[in-house]
């Protein structure tokens, strides 16, 4: 199911970005708040007790009442439902294939036998294909386990003798019959299995009996008993409800004088509201100003973006992200001790920013980089004023800024200069700042600062890599995994694209191979092109046989009973129709947009030229496509591939020579008439891509090619 966020983004302006903030800001600002309590608690973890400590109120400790429930749930074991019709069935389609091999042996035989010719005699084949039929004609209930039975399996089954094959089906009857009167679910269906194996007569079968025999038990041996998945629940939840509440109780003792305050007994002072005491208001106020200062840096870099769209991805991109490091440095922050404070640099820090750089703005990345710190100060805040939390927020500012300096493209094709980046200069600098801190590198805290540091960078990286497809997929609507599956043959447009109108479906894969390798050799965005092109023409399933490619041979054209002013409007249809259809199928920005521009404005000549005769006063705009001209280098690219590809399939005898002076040609005229203006290609790479086409089409149209129409013809009727 695809989010469609088009009405978002109608509704994303000042009034909507200011709500988010807000709503945004409360959030955050309640995840952080309970980290400044910390710092003034009369209690600490780990530390001793001063005085005996007894619980003031008497109420319930739900944390450890669920962990005894949970508890109790994971000792059910499933329950299980046994269907003894099952074993019968089985017993019964076996039965029914001895039945079948036989019949079939009759039929094969009596036919072979009333032949004239009496020399030839039934094969294996000849037998396998009589089965067949026969299974063809089976319940579909029954259908399945007949067609699942190996070709291997029923030939040896014909190449046996009458009295071999009965002593192979007596014996499974007796075997399977056996097996399948026991309790069998998936967990122990190889072991019956074996067991049925194993309880065969292997002296009264040879080897290759025995191997018929294990590949039936294989297949008829099956489970009979299955999950109970609604009994289960009731188990857990009767196991659940058994479980009395674990309650805290008025005058307990929580810890006892000169005792260790573990972590059990800080939560239960938590509960009974006993374990701090009032802090100060500052850091609170600080708190407030940061995220306030966030959210006016961010809102000033979405309102500066001159697309708004881009502005919508990066809002609500940082949003979520600069949470989801919140939440996890607040996570980290629960198991950071004293005797290991540095546990807060296993934080994948590089991570975001990475992601902001690569799919959103280097700008945004920097931003993202120096707030998440910003919050760690706050976060971590019960080590404020310790040298510890100066190394721990150098680090971090240090590698978050490091993921800003890489290059803007997939870290699967940077992995050398990520790995220098985010993991070797990270580490040595927290090396650097342990030696400036005069911190022993043999102690145990400064190798837990290093190991942890190495962690976290080492996290960042696999992490970018591994997840970036699907950061892709959730902030591009043309990500990787999309165009995947938009290239596949099986999808829908396509499917129906090569149904009713194969030599549209051909001449798209056609414009697809030309565009993609011009657009790669330019450094554009290939696969994206590649797609497209694919769809460019579904526009014309609506009228298939009104373009040329689609008619069958000798078929007359139906544009001659046509004037030329009604097939002008057909052929523009195919434009306005496919960007209709991809529209319906939610398809990608640039896959629509290159439909919709791959014509650009040209003009339709042959029908112009046609209706001119009629009309002398005619108006060449009113035979032009309605465009908008081509939008982009990929878009530019496929303008003119699409045109180059249907004009050498229209040469009777296409050469090299040929093929260079009519790409040349096209090119220069697509110049001339402006079509390229907007797209912003240079002549540099338009001389590259007329070589990748000459190439292309070289390789393609190498030998005489015949089509029935003149090459004017086609170029104005298939494009």
């Amino acid at each position: 199911m695809k989010i469609n966020f088009s009405r978002w983004l109608e509704k994303f302006d000042l009034k909507y970005i200011i709500t988010a903030s807000l709503l945004f800001g409360l959030v955050l600002f309640g995840l952080i708040f309970s980290s400044l309590r910390q710092k003034d608690m009369d209690y600490q973890e780990g530390s001793l007790a001063s005085q005996t400590i007894r619980a003031n109120k008497t109420l319930e400790n739900k944390s450890e009442t669920e962990e005894k429930r949970k508890l109790a749930e994971s000792a059910i074991v499933p329950a299980y439902t046994y269907d003894d019709q099952i074993g019968t069935e089985q017993i019964e389609k076996l039965t029914h294939l001895f039945d079948y091999i036989e019949q079939s042996k009759k039929e094969v035989n009596s036919k072979f036998s009333a032949a004239k010719d009496k020399k030839n005699v039934p094969t294996a084949d000849d037998y396998l294909a009589n089965i067949k039929s026969i299974f063809e004609k089976l319940d579909e209930t029954d259908m399945d386990y007949f067609t699942s039975i190996p070709d291997s399996v029923l030939k040896t089954m014909f190449t046996l003798k009458e009295d071999n094959l009965s002593a192979v089906k007596a014996q499974l009857l007796t075997v399977v019959g056996n097996a399948m009167a026991n309790h069998i679910h998936e967990e122990t269906l190889t072991d019956y299995r074996e067991k049925a194996k194993d309880n065969l007569d292997k002296i009264a079968l040879n080897d290759q009996e025995i191997s018929l025999a294990n590949s039936l038990i294989r297949l008829t041996v099956v489970p009979n008993e299955f999950l109970d998945e609604k009994k289960t629940e009731e188990l857990k939840a009767s196991a659940r409800q058994s479980v009395n509440p674990v309650m805290i109780y008025h005058g307990e003792v929580i810890v006892r004088e000169g005792v260790q305050i573990d972590a059990r007994a800080m939560k239960k002072l938590e509960l009974l509201g006993m374990a701090g005491k009032e802090t100060s208001i500052f850091p609170y106020v600080a708190l407030g100003l940061m995220i306030f200062l966030q959210l006016v840096c961010l809102i000033w870099i979405v309102l500066t973006s001159e697309d708004k769209l881009k502005g919508f991805r990066l809002f609500h991109a940082y949003l979520i992200m600069i949470l989801l490091a919140v939440m996890i440095m607040k996570g980290l922050s629960y198991f950071q001790t004293e005797s290991n404070p540095f546990i807060s640099l296993v934080f994948p820090v590089a991570l975001m920013p990475f992601i902001m750089n690569t799919f959103i703005s280097r700008r945004a990345s920097t931003l993202f980089a120096l707030f998440q710190v910003s919050f760690a100060l706050f976060i971590f805040y019960n080590l404020a004023g310790t040298s510890n939390l100066l190394l721990i927020l150098s680090v971090l500012v240090f590698s978050g800024l490091m993921a800003t300096l890489l290059s803007r493209e997939k870290l699967g094709r940077q992995r050398i200069k990520g790995l220098v980046w985010l993991f070797s200069f990270p580490t040595l600098f927290v090396i650097i700042l342990v030696i400036y801190q005069g911190m022993q590198i043999t102690d145990k805290s400064t190798i837990s600062a290093i190991v942890c540091t190495m962690i976290g960078s080492l996290l960042s990286f696999t992490l970018a890599i591994g997840l970036h497809p699907y950061i892709d997929l959730l902030l591009n609507d043309d990500s990787m995994i999309v165009l995947n599956e938009l290239s596949n043959p099986t999808h829908p447009l396509l499917k129906k694209l090569l149904e009713e109108a194969p030599g549209t479906y051909h001449h798209s894969m056609m414009v697809a191979s030309l565009s993609a390798n011009a657009v790669a050799a330019i450094g554009g965005r290939s696969l994206v092109t590649r797609v497209a092109c694919y769809y460019h023409d579904i526009g014309k399933i609506k009228y298939a046989n009104f373009f040329v490619e689609n008619l069958p041979t000798g078929a007359d054209n139906p544009h001659d009973f046509l004037l030329p002013e009604d097939s002008k409007e057909i052929i523009f249809s195919h434009v306005t129709e496919g960007v209709k259809m991809l529209k319906e199928y939610h398809m990608p920005k640039m896959v629509i947009d290159i439909c919709q521009q791959h014509h650009g404005t040209t003009l339709m000549q042959y029908f112009y030229q046609s209706a001119l005769e009629r009309n002398p006063d005619l108006k060449e705009a009113d035979f032009r496509y309605p465009g908008p001209k081509p939008q982009t280098k990929e878009a530019a690219i496929v303008n003119i591939a699409d045109t180059c590809e249907a004009g050498v399939r229209a040469m009777k005898q296409p050469t090299k020579e040929l093929i260079t002076e009519f790409v040349s040609n096209t090119i220069s005229n697509r110049i001339k008439d402006g079509q390229l203006d907007e797209s912003g290609i240079t002549l540099g790479e338009l001389n590259t891509v007329k070589e990748s086409l000459i190439n292309g089409l070289c390789s393609t149209f190498h030998s005489r090619i015949e089509y029935p129409k003149f090459k004017d013809e086609i170029e104005g009727k298939s494009k």
